[in-house]
């Protein structure tokens, strides 16, 4: 047989192979979204406001000339990143 014959019935048994035991394929997809998601909002974007926010009081300490919009988005971005589970959690009820 020849190469591109061996590359049709690979993707012949494949295709077969996903539609008989999608389970299989897909496992552990949704879990692994939900891991990612609680890591992102209860760790990733907590820390990231807390720096932002130190960010912001380190500039406006130094006497920069755009302290206040530093801290605007500092306070906005931690507003966000602390109620990042809760926006979550609202939609995903909303959704179902």
């Amino acid at each position: 047989m020849t190469k591109n014959k061996h590359e049709k019935y690979f993707l012949f048994i494949l295709l077969i192979l996903i539609a008989l035991v999608p389970q299989l394929g897909f496992a552990s997809v949704e879990s692994s979204l939900m891991g990612v998601q609680t890591k992102l909002t209860r760790v990733i974007l907590p820390t990231l406001s807390v720096i932002g926010i130190a960010f912001a009081a380190f500039s406006f300490l130094s006497g920069n000339e755009n302290a206040k919009r530093h801290i605007t988005y500092a306070v906005i971005g931690s507003a966000l990143g602390f109620g990042a589970q809760a926006i979550v959690d609202f939609i995903s009820s909303t959704v179902n």
